[in-house]
C-alpha cells in the first residue's frame, strides 16, 4: 500500500477534528449540566451494578464501546460522574461491544452511527442562534458529539484501508506455527488493528471475516479478539488528553481493567478454547470441532463459537474482577497522579457520592467543604491582586486563573447545594434545619463573590484590549480597597473555621462600615478627578464600577458572617449607618 506524508498529514488532522469534538462535548456539557442531567446520571450509576447495565445498555443500541467510553470520559471531565462510578460503565461496555459480534455472526449486519451524528447536527445547529443560553449550550454539546464521531470515521478513512483489504494478513499465516508465541503475536495485531481502525467493532468484524475466510484459525482468531480487548481503551484514552485528572483516571481504568483480563485469560487459554468447542458440539454437532472447520459450514460455526469466546471472557472477566475493582482503582489513582494545580479538582473532597449514616456527620462534612470554598474564594482575590498588580506578561496566566476558579465555584455550590437538599430529607433537629438553610445561603453568597471576580476581571481585559489607563492615584485606591476585602475574606475563613458557634460578628461589622466608608470616600475622589478631567467619562466609568463590585463582595462576605452566627443582623445594621 502507498502511504504516502500527505495520507499521514490527513490522519494527524482527523484526529484533531476527534479532540476538538471531544472538547466541544464535554464543554457544552460543562454549561447544560443542570440538577437534573446529573441526577439522572448519579442514578445511573450509584452502584457498580447499575453502572454494568448502564454501559451494556448504551454500547447495545450505540453497536460500539467507543461512543460509550469516550461518554464516559466527557462525563467525567464534565464533572457529572466521578471516576469510581465511571467503573461499572466501562465494564458493562466492555460486556455491550460483544453484541456486535453475535449481529456480524448471525446477520452480517453492522451499525452506523456517521449518519446519525451528521443528523444531530443539522437538528441542533439552529438552536446555536436562539436567545436561551441553557439550549445553546445543549446545541453545542451535540454539534461536538457529531463533530468526535465524524472524527472517527475520518480516521478511519484517512489511515490504510484494513476493513476492505482484509487479504492484506493473508501473509501473517506464515507466523502462526510458534505455539504460545503465536498466541502473543497475534494479541498485539488485534490491538494494533483497532489501534488503525479506531473501532473495537471494526476490529471484531475484520477478525470474523478472516476466520471464516480460513485465513486464520480459531485459536489465532480467539487471540486477535483479546488484542482487540485492549485496543479498544485507546480511544478513550486519546479522548482523556484533554481532560482533566478523573478522567484520565477512567481512561486508564479501562487500560488496566482490560489488560488483566487478557492475562488471567493466557493462563487458560487452550481449556478454554476446549470448553468453546464442547459447547458449540452439543449445540450443532454436525458442524463438527471449531478447531479443524474445514467446510463453509465449519467456519460459519466457527464465527459464531468466536462471538461466544468474546462474550463468555468479557463476563466472567466482569465476574471475577468485580471485586477488585477498588484495588483496582487505588492502583490507577497512585500511577495517574493529580499534577495539576489544586484548583482543577473540582469534585468535593468531604461529600461523598452516597449519603452519610448520620446527618449530622453530613452536616459536619458540607461544612468542611464550605471551608474550602472560602479557600477558593481568597485564591480568586490574589489572582485578581496579580492582574492588577503585576506586569502585563502575567495577565493572560491570571485571567485564565479567575475564570477556571469561577467555573469551579458553581460547580461547588451545585454540588453541595444537592447534598444539603438530600440530607434535609431525613427527620431533623430544628437546630440542623437552622444549619442546613445556612449553608444553602453561605454557597449563595460565595458563588456570587466568585462570579463579581471574574466579572471585574472582565472589565480589566476590556481596559487592555481599548488601551484604558487609570491614574496612579486610582489604582493605589483600587488596591486599598482589596486590602479591605481581603481582610473580610480572612475574616470569614477565620469564623469558618471555628465552626463551634464562637463567631465574631462585631469585627464583621467593623469590616463592613470600613468597606462602605471607604467606597464613599473614594467616590467623592472619583468625582472630583472627572471634574478636574484627570481621566476620561470612560475611565472613571471603569473606576467606579470596581468600587461598586467590590463594595458588593463586602456585602456578601457579611452575610456568610450572618449566617454563621445564625442571626440577622444586617438590617438592624443598615439602620444604624443611614442615621448616621
Amino acid at each position: 500500500m502507498n502511504y504516502t506524508i500527505f495520507d499521514f498529514l490527513q490522519l494527524i488532522g482527523s484526529l484533531g477534528i476527534f479532540l476538538y469534538g471531544m472538547k466541544v462535548f464535554s464543554d457544552g456539557l460543562q454549561k447544560v449540566a443542570g440538577g437534573k442531567l446529573r441526577a439522572i446520571l448519579k442514578g445511573m450509576t450509584t452502584t457498580r451494578f447499575r453502572g454494568i447495565f448502564t454501559g451494556f445498555g448504551a454500547t447495545t443500541v450505540t453497536q460500539s464501546s467507543t461512543t460509550t467510553t469516550v461518554m464516559v470520559v466527557s462525563f467525567v471531565n464534565a464533572g457529572l460522574i466521578t471516576f469510581i462510578e465511571s467503573t461499572g460503565v466501562i465494564m458493562g461496555a466492555n460486556i455491550g461491544t460483544t453484541v456486535t459480534a453475535w449481529m456480524v455472526a448471525i446477520f452480517g449486519f453492522k451499525m452506523e452511527i456517521t449518519p446519525i451524528a451528521i443528523m444531530l447536527i443539522g437538528v441542533f445547529f439552529p438552536f446555536m442562534f436562539v436567545g436561551k443560553e441553557k439550549l445553546r449550550s445543549l446545541a453545542e454539546a451535540m454539534i461536538g458529539f457529531g463533530i468526535l464521531f465524524i472524527g472517527l470515521e475520518f480516521i478511519k478513512n484517512a489511515v490504510p484501508s484494513i476493513s476492505e483489504n482484509p487479504e492484506m494478513f493473508v501473509f501473517l499465516d506464515q507466523y502462526t506455527g510458534f505455539g504460545f508465541a503465536s498466541i502473543l503475536l497475534f494479541i498485539l495485531v488485534g490491538a494494533i488493528l483497532t489501534l488503525l481502525t479506531q473501532s473495537s467493532s471494526a476490529a471484531t468484524t475484520i477478525t470474523l471475516v478472516m476466520l471464516f475466510q480460513g485465513w486464520i484459525d480459531f485459536p489465532i482468531a480467539a487471540a486477535m479478539i483479546l488484542g482487540e480487548n485492549i485496543g479498544t481503551t485507546v480511544t478513550a484514552n486519546i479522548a482523556a488528553v484533554i481532560g482533566n485528572v478523573h478522567a484520565k483516571r477512567a481512561a486508564r481504568f479501562h487500560l488496566i481493567f482490560n489488560v488483566v483480563g487478557v492475562t488471567w485469560m493466557l493462563i487458560v487459554f487452550q481449556p478454554f478454547l476446549v470448553g468453546i468447542d464442547n459447547i458449540m458440539g452439543f449445540f450443532a454437532p454436525g458442524a463438527g470441532s471449531v478447531f479443524e472447520a474445514a467446510d463453509e459450514l465449519g467456519r460459519a460455526n466457527a464465527t459464531l463459537a468466536l462471538s461466544l469466546f468474546h462474550t463468555t471472557f468479557n463476563v466472567l472477566n466482569v465476574m471475577l474482577l468485580f471485586a477488585f475493582v477498588p484495588m483496582i482503582i487505588r492502583f490507577v489513582e497512585k500511577i495517574q497522579t493529580d499534577k495539576e494545580d489544586a484548583d482543577s479538582k473540582f469534585r468535593l473532597q468531604y461529600i461523598s457520592s452516597g449519603m452519610m449514616s448520620s446527618p449530622e456527620l453530613s452536616i459536619a462534612q458540607a461544612h468542611k467543604e464550605i471551608e474550602l470554598f472560602g479557600k477558593l474564594i481568597e485564591k480568586m482575590h490574589f489572582s485578581f491582586e496579580g492582574l492588577f498588580f503585576k506586569k502585563q506578561k502575567k495577565h493572560e496566566k491570571f485571567l485564565k486563573k479567575i475564570k477556571k476558579r469561577e467555573q469551579i465555584t458553581d460547580n461547588i455550590e451545585l454540588e453541595i447545594a444537592e447534598y444539603l437538599t438530600n440530607i434535609s430529607g431525613f427527620n431533623l433537629s430544628e437546630s440542623a434545619t437552622r444549619k442546613i438553610r445556612a449553608m444553602h445561603s453561605m454557597i449563595n453568597d460565595l458563588e456570587r463573590v466568585g462570579d463579581i471576580y471574574f466579572q471585574m476581571s472582565k472589565t480589566f481585559e476590556e481596559m487592555q484590549n481599548e488601551d484604558i489607563k487609570l491614574p496612579e492615584d486610582a489604582v493605589k485606591e483600587v488596591g486599598t480597597m482589596l486590602d479591605l476585602i481581603h481582610g473580610a475574606i480572612r475574616h470569614v475563613r477565620k469564623n469558618l473555621d471555628k465552626n463551634n458557634g464562637e463567631f465574631d460578628l462585631d469585627k464583621a461589622i467593623e469590616i463592613e462600615r470600613k468597606i462602605n466608608a471607604h467606597r464613599d470616600k473614594l467616590m467623592d475622589l472619583h468625582y472630583k478627578r472627572l471634574e478636574k478631567g484627570e481621566y476620561t467619562n470612560k475611565a472613571g466609568f471603569i473606576f467606579l464600577d470596581y468600587l461598586n463590585r467590590m463594595e458588593k463582595i463586602g456585602d456578601h462576605l457579611f452575610n456568610v458572617s450572618e449566617a454563621l452566627a445564625g442571626r440577622k443582623v444586617k438590617a438592624a445594621y443598615d439602620t444604624v449607618m443611614d442615621r448616621k
